[in-house]
């Protein structure tokens, strides 16, 4: 079995459009959670998400390139570039190599909404436009990274709700490990849109503190009143440990562990022995011991009985004086089908800088989470070997564990 590490990243979030940008946003705990005026007209009950910039590649790409990407597809251009660059991989040595692309995406709603409404309003649809097709898929954005990148390795999306990012790491780490791939482009995207979010506010979980935008994420606290949306698109590229050796590229971690499991329960509501299984499950095939994790990227989104099932779930398999636990979600957001892949990244800029981004908005934690090794406030602190979970609807768990590499 082959060493798979992490040579390259890249983000596009509501914290930071770069990596340098997201990383002093992490440290001095900065919230991306904006009002949407967009949101208010659309008839919402709560405009708060955190908000995205569309880029503009005009300049970047072709017009046939571009019609055929809708918003979430853009976002991952965006991230895939950056770490495409950061991994000094060019399009030479895309052309002489097998590069494959897994990606977390679970909807595409704005494309196929808009595409629908020209129909109807014209009565026509050859006048819908030839991107439209390629914009409304689930595939949507491994379809077009794949082609504008020339990519010739494995080629799907991985759809798992709010898992979906995670997921995708979780299957290039295993397709590498076969030997079946020696490079693959992999992540989440989120569209960010109101149209993708209006099912979601209809369900009360979104919370309403319009008064105060940045204190409205407040995973683990007691007085939490629901999440924040958010989006955007994360890239993580992963190797064999030999490909990137040969190629000098810079090796920035090592997935050590994917853990997975079903809830096999209730369509929207967590519980705890599913997360608690996909932990252990990373564990094992880590071949360390629970008391190795320093740090877990909770997948905490700011919800009563999501947060405090996932505080449990972690207290039942690291017990007493835990690791170190925070949410970045209290800073981004729920970024959804992205926030698998985006979480990682996160963790591993904190650990690549020696620091634990806080738990904002943490005031007071709710019994389950009082039991947790919580941060709340920026701790400098190195450590070598994080865990990060990810749940989505459907009861599906992800969980991978993450080592940096040492010199």
């Amino acid at each position: 079995m082959k060493r798979v590490v992490i040579t390259g990243m890249g983000i596009y979030s509501c914290i930071g459009e770069n990596l340098e940008e997201v990383k002093k946003s992490l440290y001095e705990g900065k919230s991306g959670i904006v009002i949407d005026p967009q949101r208010i007209d659309f008839g919402y009950r709560s405009p708060l998400t955190g908000m995205v910039n569309r880029p503009d590649l005009k300049g970047m790409l072709s017009r046939r390139q571009r019609i055929s990407m809708g918003e979430e597809t853009e976002f991952a251009y965006m991230a895939t570039i950056e770490a495409l660059k950061n991994s000094r991989i060019d399009q030479d040595f895309i052309d002489n190599h097998e590069v494959g692309i897994l990606y977390g995406n679970d909807s595409t709603a704005k494309s196929v909404v808009e595409s629908n409404d020209k129909i109807r309003d014209k009565k026509d649809t050859t006048l819908v436009g030839s991107g439209a097709i390629f914009q409304g898929m689930n595939s949507s954005v491994t379809m077009n990274l794949s082609t504008i990148f020339k990519l010739t390795g494995v080629n799907f999306t991985i759809s798992a709700a709010c898992a979906s990012g995670s997921h995708s790491i979780g299957m290039a780490y295993q397709l590498i490990k076969a030997g079946l791939q020696e490079c693959i482009i992999c992540g989440g995207a989120q569209e960010i849109n109101p149209i993708a979010m209006g099912s979601f506010d209809g369900l009360g979980v979104f919370s309403t503190n319009t008064e105060n935008p940045a204190q409205a994420s407040r995973p683990f606290d007691s007085n939490r009143d629901g999440l924040v949306p958010s989006g955007g698109a994360a890239t993580l590229i992963l190797e064999s440990y030999e490909s990137a050796v040969k190629r000098g590229a810079p090796i920035l971690g090592e997935v050590l562990g994917y853990g997975f499991s079903s809830n096999g329960d209730h369509i929207s509501t967590p519980n705890v022995n599913g997360p608690s299984r996909a932990m252990e499950m990373a564990l094992k095939q880590s071949n360390i011991k629970a008391s190795d994790i320093e740090y877990v990227n909770a997948h905490a989104t700011s919800t009563p009985v999501g947060d405090a099932n996932e505080a449990r779930a972690i207290f039942e398999v690291f017990g007493e004086n835990g690791p170190y636990v925070s949410s970045t979600k209290s800073m981004t957001g729920h970024e959804c089908w992205m926030a698998g892949a985006s979480e990682v990244i996160y963790s591993m800029l904190m650990m690549q800088n020696d620091f634990i981004a806080p738990n904002i908005n943490l005031e007071t934690p709710d019994e389950a989470a009082s039991k947790l090794n919580l941060v709340s406030k920026t701790l400098d602190k190195k450590f070598d070997v994080f865990l990060s979970n990810s749940f989505g609807f459907g009861g599906t768990n992800s969980a991978l564990i993450i080592k940096k590499m040492l010199v």
